[in-house]
């Protein structure tokens, strides 16, 4: 019995050692599902441009990145408004950066290579995620708890 402690104590290290990375995981995980609901959604009923579907997706998956990056990964406490609004400003500012990334691969992946529109959406969300994990961590929430 007191063999199977070990294990157990390994993997509760293990875990607490990489909190971060599986909360931002589960998190990117809900803001992919998120980002692909939407464009799929409008991509199914409405008659717009994959572009226009995306740039919407972007926006509202971003708002859910923002306020759980903010709250469950990083854990980030601004203290005042300017704070508060120069945090916004920069995971916005960073992640509108990583949207002309996003169109530039949507382009190739679909106008040019005539690929199929939800897998090139689903390569494009993977490099993304990276993308955004580490823009988040090194430029966005500097300061947060470890």
């Amino acid at each position: 019995m007191l063999k199977d402690v070990k294990p157990m104590k390994k993997i509760v290290t293990l875990y607490n050692q990489y909190l971060e990375v599986i909360s931002y995981l589960f998190w990117g995980v809900i803001t992919t599902l998120v980002n692909l609901g939407v464009f799929a959604g409008l991509h199914w009923f409405t008659n717009w441009n994959y572009m226009i579907n995306n740039a919407i997706a972007w926006f509202i998956s971003v708002l859910v990145a923002y306020l759980s990056n903010k709250t469950y990964v990083f854990h980030s406490k601004t203290v005042s408004v300017l704070d508060y609004l120069k945090e916004m400003a920069s995971f916005f500012g960073g992640r509108l950066l990583v949207l002309g990334l996003e169109m530039v691969i949507l382009y190739v992946g679909i106008t040019l290579l005539s690929g199929n529109e939800l897998i090139v959406k689903i390569i494009d969300n993977v490099i993304v995620v990276i993308v955004n994990y580490f823009w988040s961590k090194w430029a966005v929430f500097q300061n947060h708890e470890s």
